[in-house]
C-alpha cells in the first residue's frame, strides 16, 4: 500500500488558539477523502498542511514523497509541484485573461507547451467562449471554473479542494463532480472539504468529521457513506461546538 498522506499526531496553534489537535490519518493513493465538519472545525488549516503552505506545531506530516520537517527544500519542492490546491479565494490574477492565467500558472509549472495545456482545460471547464476575456468579469462561478482549471494545470497526482461547488450552479457543479469522478478514475488522490454531505458520499471513499480541531467520527465504505450515517457524524461534531 503506498500511502499518499499521512498525518501523526498533527497540531496546529495560532498563539494559544489549537487550530488542529492530535489528527491521525491515512489516505492511500488513488483514494478520495472527504473533510467534513462545521465552520470552524480546521478543515481548511488542514488542507492548508496539506499543500504545504503551512506547518504542522506538532506531530508528524508526509505529503507525497516529502516527510514533514525531516524533509530537504529540493524534496520539499517537488512534494508542491506533485499538489494542486484550490482554496477558498479564486487567487486570479484579474487584468489576465482566462487564458494568460493559465498559460502564466503553466509557465511557473514548468508545463512543456502553456498554450495547449491551457487550450485544453478552458474547453474542459465549459471556459473555451471566454478564454479571451479578463478574470475580473467573470461572474463568481465562472471565476471558480477558471482556478480549478489553474490548480489542474501542471497534471498533479494530488488534488486538494476547499469547497469547490461554491458559487456553481447546479449545471456546472455537476459537471465538476463528473471531473472529480473523472480524476479518481486515472488514479489521483483527492481531498476534499465540502459541506454538501451527497456529493461528499458520492464521491469518497473516506470520510472524517472534524469539531474543534479534532477527528470525531471517520466513515469508510459504502454503508458508513450513506447519507444518513454521515449526518450523524456531522450532528455529533456539531453537538461538539455548541
Amino acid at each position: 500500500m503506498t500511502l499518499a498522506i499521512e498525518a501523526r499526531g498533527v497540531e496546529k496553534r495560532f498563539g494559544r488558539v489549537h487550530a488542529l489537535r492530535g489528527i491521525d490519518l491515512a489516505l492511500e493513493a488513488g483514494r478520495t477523502l472527504a473533510l467534513l465538519g462545521p465552520n470552524g472545525a480546521g478543515k481548511s488549516t488542514l488542507l492548508r498542511l496539506f499543500a504545504g503552505l503551512a506547518r504542522p506545531s506538532a506531530g508528524s506530516l508526509r505529503v507525497g514523497e516529502a516527510d514533514g520537517a525531516r524533509a530537504s527544500a529540493a524534496e520539499r519542492r517537488r512534494a508542491r509541484a506533485a499538489i494542486g490546491y484550490l482554496g477558498h479565494a479564486t487567487l486570479l490574477y484579474p487584468d489576465l485573461t482566462a487564458r494568460e492565467n493559465l498559460v502564466f500558472a503553466a509557465r511557473l509549472h514548468g508545463v512543456s507547451d502553456p498554450g495547449a495545456r491551457a487550450d485544453t482545460l478552458l474547453a474542459q471547464q465549459g471556459l473555451d467562449g471566454v478564454a479571451d476575456r479578463f478574470a475580473r468579469s467573470f461572474s463568481r462561478g465562472m471565476a471558480q471554473r477558471l482556478a480549478i482549471a489553474r490548480g489542474l494545470v501542471h497534471d498533479p497526482a494530488i488534488v486538494l479542494l476547499d469547497e469547490p461547488f461554491t458559487g456553481l450552479d447546479p449545471a456546472a457543479a455537476d459537471a465538476l463532480e463528473a471531473q472529480l469522478r473523472r480524476l479518481h478514475a486515472e488514479g489521483r488522490t483527492l481531498v476534499l472539504v465540502t459541506h454538501e454531505l451527497a456529493r461528499a458520499c458520492a464521491l469518497a471513499d473516506s470520510a472524517i468529521v472534524l469539531s474543534r480541531g479534532a477527528v470525531v467520527h471517520r466513515a469508510e465504505g459504502a454503508v458508513e457513506l450513506a447519507p444518513a450515517a454521515l449526518e450523524e457524524g456531522f450532528r455529533q461534531s456539531v453537538g461538539g461546538v455548541a
